[in-house]
C-alpha cells in the first residue's frame, strides 16, 4: 500500500518554481535550501517569501554559511510546523507511521543511492545530502522525494540500501539526522500579509549580517588556499568550490530573488540593492569556472578584479538596504 504525504504527486507531473528554471544563475542551491523551495512551491505557497535568512550568509573562514531557512520562519509565514525526529528504530518504520499520518520526513541520505544524482554522485561517491520524503510503498519498494531541483522516485536496490534493509544490525551505526514536516495547520495569507510579515524577517536578518565585508576575506583565504587546492587537483577543488563559491553565488542569488518579489509586494525601493546581489551571484559563476581552470593548468587565477567587484556589490548592496531596514 502506497502512503503518501501529497495524493497524486509524480514525477511526471511536478513543476519547478522558476528559481530552479534554466534562467537561473544556480539552478541548485544547497539540498536543504532546495527541497523547501519545491516543497513549498508544490504546496502552492510562494517560497520566494521566506528568503531573507540570506541576507546574514557569510564567509565563516573554510566556507560560506550553508544557508538554511529557519524552521521557526517556516511556521510563521505558512503554519508548516518542523522539528527533530528521534530515530530509535529502523528508519523506514518511522516513515511509514509519519506519512500515513499525513507527516513528510526530511533526513540526511547518501547520495551514492539517489538516481536523481546520475552523472554526480549515484553509485559513483557516498555524500551525505538531504531529501525530503513524501511517499513510500514498502511492498513495492519505491520512494517519492524532493531533493535538489526536484521531485523523483527510487526503488528496488536503491530503496533498500537507503533505508539498510538489507543491512546487519550494527551498533556502531549512527542514525542519520531526520526531521518530521508536519502541514496539517497550514497558513495561506494574502499577498499583502506574507509580504509585510517576510518585511519585519528582513529587517531582523538585517541585524545579524556580516559585520565586516565578507569578500575581501574569502579573496584572502582563497589566495592562501590556491597552491593547495592545485596540489590536490580537481576532485578537492569541487568539494572547495561546494562549500565556497557555490554557497555565495546560491545565497546571494536567492537573496536578489527574495528582493525582487518584495519590490513587487508593495516595496519598490529593494529593487536597486536586488541588483548589487544579482551582480554577485553572477560573478560566483564566472569565479567557479575561473578556479577550475587554474587548478587543472596552473596558471594564475587572475580573479582580483572579480573578487573586488563582489566586495563593491556587497558593500553598496548593504549601504542601499540600511535606510530601509535598518
Amino acid at each position: 500500500m502506497s502512503l503518501a504525504a501529497l495524493p497524486g504527486l509524480v514525477p511526471e507531473s511536478y513543476r519547478r518554481h522558476r528559481l530552479h528554471g534554466d534562467a537561473a544563475a544556480w539552478p541548485e542551491k544547497n539540498c536543504y535550501a532546495d527541497l523547501w523551495i519545491g516543497f513549498l512551491h508544490t504546496l502552492g505557497l510562494e517560497p520566494l517569501a521566506m528568503l531573507s535568512f540570506t541576507l546574514a550568509v557569510d564567509f565563516e573562514g573554510d566556507q560560506w554559511t550553508f544557508f538554511k531557512p529557519p524552521a521557526a520562519e517556516l511556521r510563521s509565514l505558512y503554519g508548516v510546523d518542523v522539528q527533530e525526529l528521534t530515530i530509535w528504530r529502523p528508519l523506514v518504520e518511522h516513515a511509514q507511521e509519519h506519512l500515513a499520518a499525513g507527516k513528510l520526513i526530511a533526513t540526511e541520505s547518501d547520495a551514492f543511492w539517489l538516481p536523481d544524482t546520475a552523472g554526480t554522485d549515484y553509485r559513483r561517491a557516498h555524500t551525505k545530502t538531504t531529501i525530503l520524503m513524501a511517499e513510500l510503498d514498502l511492498a513495492r519498494q519505491r520512494l517519492g522525494y524532493f531533493h535538489n531541483a526536484g521531485y523523483f522516485e527510487l526503488e528496488g536496490e536503491d530503496f533498500r540500501q537507503l533505508f539498510r534493509l538489507d543491512a546487519a544490525p550494527d551498533p556502531a551505526f549512527l542514525p542519520l539526522f531526520a526531521e518530521v514536516v508536519r502541514i496539517d495547520r497550514l497558513v495561506r495569507r494574502t499577498p499583502s500579509d506574507l509580504s509585510d510579515l517576510a518585511f519585519e524577517l528582513l529587517c531582523d536578518h538585517h541585524g545579524w549580517r556580516p559585520r565586516t565585508n565578507p569578500f575581501p576575506r574569502f579573496a584572502a583565504r582563497l589566495e592562501q588556499d590556491l597552491p593547495t587546492l592545485r596540489e590536490q587537483g580537481l576532485a578537492h577543488y569541487h568539494q572547495w568550490a561546494f562549500a565556497s563559491v557555490r554557497q555565495a553565488g546560491a545565497a546571494f542569488e536567492l537573496l536578489a530573488a527574495h528582493l525582487r518579489w518584495m519590490a513587487t509586494q508593495g516595496y519598490p525601493e529593494l529593487d536597486d540593492p536586488a541588483a548589487c546581489f544579482e551582480a554577485i551571484a553572477q560573478a560566483n559563476k564566472t569565479l567557479i569556472l575561473k578556479g577550475a581552470r587554474a587548478v587543472h593548468s596552473g596558471r594564475p587565477l587572475a580573479a582580483d578584479e572579480l573578487l573586488q567587484g563582489m566586495a563593491t556589490d556587497w558593500e553598496q548592496g548593504m549601504a542601499l538596504l540600511a535606510p530601509l531596514v535598518g
